[in-house]
């Protein structure tokens, strides 16, 4: 069971401490009131959890409550707990959108059965605010660059550090897997920099044939001057040279990067006199670099000169509490670029989001929150050997409705019909697997 935030309501103080202890011991965080006005303070529509009430209290009673926590948010699950409870008055909360009724007295079990399914209800509402409010972000003229979206420690560091470094004309190694943005952290240092008016010049070193690696570094001289060729060290200079993937690198070229960064001259090969450079270098690399300097892959000289500032961007799976907003931006942008409804968070969707482990970090993401967008792939994502029991059941409970409102022609009461499932539950289905109705409904032939 996933632990939450659960706000406890109850005038009896006996049952408060004993529901709360229970509810702690479950792993949950509780705060317990002894009425409904002091609750009310502590409720906003940031909200993360769940609140559990009596009904009848003194003062403000548990319909009044109710409504004023409608008021702060409409989609804030109540679950409503009465001594006096019958099924009138269980009509009535469930009718007035009240997430659960629990008579008492009740077994803790059933309680947290109804917590743990409203928890994951909560979660899923505030994570589509999450994607509304990217796509009101992606939309705006001054988006905040991808690879630095995240609340976690790591990002809040990264961010810090590149805040501080950017106007400083020193060389930085960026350390991180393929797929976490590196190019774009290297451009920003570059536009944050007092060179942002001159080149900014890449280099992808594995990308680049080892054999024409030296000749695209460091150029070549002729007899001819027309048939000289400029290097792309010599057409950095004053400028940025960005080496994405050094560790690709013969060590051959190496030594001598190294040797033209100490000594700020380089000669083209076949050439004889030097020519004075001024660079500044950003290179990557994708493992620990003082484990490739040992390994002996990597040039000490050469990590000397660039790793006077080192920048390391952490993988996806060590930011995990990122990945919903990230995926939320990715999204929102996707469904702009392809003028397409954004698609709301579906459980199966958001069980993948968090348990898939990312190997191709911001690169997967970004494809799988186009994939999700177009409405390609829909069930092929969680469907392998990583898929838990509740994903699989999901995908299997996602086919079974969309197949009856295919047959219903997206008639509602059809569809109640054909699954035997009560409205207000087929309702709350369609719209956890994002499903419409409306799509399904059969156009009428034309006379």
């Amino acid at each position: 069971m996933t632990a939450g935030s659960i706000i406890l309501v109850e005038d009896d103080n006996d049952l408060k401490s004993a529901m709360a202890q229970g509810l702690r011991l479950a792993g949950h965080s509780v705060a317990d009131f002894s009425n409904a006005r002091e609750a009310l303070d502590a409720i906003d529509a940031s909200f993360p959890g769940v609140v559990v009430s009596d009904i009848r209290m003194p003062g403000l009673d548990g319909w009044q409550f109710f409504s004023a926590l409608a008021a702060c948010d409409a989609d804030l699950p109540v679950i409503f707990i009465t001594g006096h409870g019958n099924i009138s008055d269980a009509v009535a909360a469930m009718q007035q959108g009240a997430y659960d009724f629990l008579a008492k007295p009740f077994a803790m079990d059933r309680l947290l059965g109804s917590i743990a399914r409203a928890l994951e209800k909560r979660r899923l509402v505030l994570d589509n605010r999450k994607l509304r409010a990217a796509s009101l972000e992606a939309a705006s003229q001054t988006p905040t660059i991808l690879p630095l979206i995240g609340d976690s420690a790591a990002m809040a560091q990264l961010r810090t550090t590149l805040n501080h470094i950017g106007t400083f004309e020193i060389n930085v190694l960026i350390e991180g897997e393929g797929g976490t943005g590196r190019d774009r952290i290297a451009r920003l240092l570059h536009d944050s920099s007092r060179r942002r008016g001159r080149a900014f010049v890449r280099v992808n070193c594995a990308g680049t044939p080892r054999d024409r690696l030296e000749d695209e570094l460091f150029g070549t001289e002729d007899a001819l001057p027309s048939r000289r060729r400029t290097g792309r060290i010599e057409f950095a200079s004053k400028g940025t040279l960005f080496l994405d993937g050094i560790e690709a690198l013969p060590m051959t070229i190496q030594h001598r990067l190294a040797s033209a960064l100490e000594s700020g001259e380089i000669i083209a090969n076949g050439g004889n006199s030097p020519l004075s450079i001024d660079l500044r270098v950003i290179g990557t690399i994708s493992h620990d670099p003082d484990r490739e300097v040992a390994a002996g892959r990597l040039s000490s000289e050469l990590m000397l000169r660039l790793g006077a500032v080192r920048i390391r961007i952490p993988p996806l799976r060590e930011r995990r509490d990122d990945i919903l907003l990230l995926y939320g931006r990715y999204a929102a942008e996707a469904a702009r670029r392809f003028h397409v409804q954004l698609r709301a968070i579906d459980p199966t969707t958001r069980g993948h989001l968090l348990g898939h482990n990312w190997p191709g970090n911001l690169s997967e993401l970004a494809q799988f929150a186009e994939r999700k967008v177009l409405g390609l792939n829909q069930d092929a994502t969680v469907v392998g050997s990583t898929a838990s029991l509740s994903e699989r059941i999901a995908i299997v409970e996602a086919g079974m409705i969309r197949e009856a409102l295919t047959t219903a022609g997206g008639r509602i009461a059809e569809v109640q019909r054909l699954l035997s499932i009560p409205r207000k539950t087929l309702y709350d289905k369609i719209n956890r697997h994002g499903l419409n109705p409306a799509s399904f409904r059969r156009q009428k032939p034309e006379s």
